[in-house]
């Protein structure tokens, strides 16, 4: 081997040792870095249809949402003259998708969801 290709190889070899130890001491030390990371946030999806979804928003190769809710609205239960806002799981509609591929040309906006916000909150506590 020429000696150009053993210090490429030498140098590569010593960066994903670097990376391991830091990956290692990164999840020892600060777990939630790592879970934010490889984590997707949910994100509202509003469609051209009016039905507005939440969920896990991926975008390659094309647009789905895993872990989807339908965010629908209803008359509020005590003053049906107000509307109030009921998130449906599609987990348990008749059809029980695992993901919904969406068409694009139907997407008006998407946008993440913060971590905080209610839609979250009520996700998670289900």
């Amino acid at each position: 081997m020429s000696k150009k290709i053993k210090i490429t190889l030498l140098v590569l070899a010593l960066i994903i040792v670097v990376g391991s130890i830091s990956l290692a001491a990164i999840s020892v030390y600060k777990p939630d870095v790592l879970r934010n990371v490889f984590s997707r946030p949910y994100s509202a999806v509003y469609l051209s249809t009016g039905e507005m979804y939440i969920g896990k928003l991926s975008i390659f190769p094309r647009h789905a949402l895993t872990d989807a809710y339908l965010l629908q609205i209803v008359p509020d239960q005590t003053d049906p003259t107000k509307k109030s806002f009921q998130l449906a799981p599609l987990k348990d509609a008749l059809w029980s998708p695992q993901e919904i591929n969406l068409n694009e040309d139907n997407i008006v906006f998407t946008a993440p969801i913060r971590d905080d916000s209610q839609v979250v909150k009520t996700i998670k506590s289900k």
